[in-house]
């Protein structure tokens, strides 16, 4: 295995003709020289150099390796700059995947601070739920996952999926009640019971956050009804808003969803879920990464759904 410090002796040697010359041009000694390039003659299994008075010149091998010398030193000096330069937040990307409720308030203020700072730093973004979004990180697809677990399930599979991470919790969300304006639990006022909604149907969300709704609801005594189901949290409270069902939204979605025709109500029992933000140790150690989680923390100390 060829050593950098030993191709740029050979192409000293190459260039000056002689190990003296080499050594002047090195800044160091004619010994120190001949020492390198018998390591080098060694490393290639042949000899590199004829050695003849005051000259010397290089055999068909060493002029082989002396012109693959240069493009490899200049190939090094690239990467030695192009990780200095990632290091220094002077370039480097990020690739976060997160979920779709975070998009419309948390994301964008992370987003927008980090380009601010660091506008050379190119950051992408992908929507997945928490599952997918775990997949992604740990097959390499990404390098921070912004996901979620409700938090009356900590101890389950969600928290085995999340082994192996390093963690940075962000802030905990809350489960709201939607209703259609004129249902008579609206009109009420006040918390909603869960219990309360047993003969309504239902409009659900993805498949992870629909199985929470079940497993809650037969904790309560009853099975969900379950017309409708969509991730699209407009479309989710459209159809409250059109009659056709009740349903419940994390704080951070109806932050940024039009509420007309609807009325929020808090739930009871409260339903929370830990907002967190996922990489793998290793790349915390990354400058842009650890730059984008700092970031996505002080996004969140700001959220006004952050309890």
């Amino acid at each position: 295995m060829f050593e950098a410090r030993h191709l740029r002796v050979l192409r000293a040697v190459a260039r000056s003709g002689s190990l003296s010359g080499a050594a002047r041009e090195l800044g160091c000694t004619q010994p120190a020289v001949s020492q390198q390039m018998k390591a080098l003659e060694l490393a290639a299994g042949t000899p590199l150099l004829v050695r003849g008075g005051r000259t010397t010149r290089l055999t068909e091998a060493g002029e082989a390796l002396a012109r693959h010398a240069s493009g490899i030193l200049a190939g090094l000096a690239a990467a030695e700059e192009e990780v200095a330069a990632i290091g220094g937040l002077r370039a480097g990307r990020v690739r976060m995947v997160s979920f779709p409720s975070a998009g419309p308030s948390l994301v964008p203020t992370a987003l927008a601070a980090m380009r601010a700072a660091h506008p050379d730093v190119r950051v992408t973004l992908a929507e997945a739920q928490p599952p997918r979004a775990v997949q992604m990180l740990r097959a390499g697809e990404c390098e921070l996952a912004l996901v979620y677990r409700y938090a009356d399930d900590a101890g389950g599979e969600d928290a085995a999926a999340w082994e192996g991470f390093l963690v940075r919790p962000l802030l905990t969300d809350r489960l709201f009640a939607v209703l259609p304006a004129g249902h008579a639990l609206a009109r009420a006022g006040g918390p909603v019971r869960l219990s309360d909604l047993a003969d309504e149907a239902w409009i659900a969300g993805c498949p992870y956050c629909r199985r929470h709704l079940v497993e809650l609801c037969g904790r309560e005594g009853f099975e969900p009804r379950i017309d409708f189901a969509t991730d699209d949290y407009p479309a989710a409270v459209g159809l409250v808003a059109s009659g056709m069902g009740v349903s419940a939204q994390p704080g951070l979605a109806l932050e940024a969803v039009r509420l007309r025709g609807v009325a929020v109500r808090e739930l009871r029992p409260s339903v929370r879920r830990d907002v967190a933000a996922l990489t793998l140790p290793d790349l915390a150690q990354v400058p842009a990464v650890d730059m984008m989680l700092g970031r996505l923390r002080l996004a969140a100390l700001r959220d006004p759904s952050a309890v």
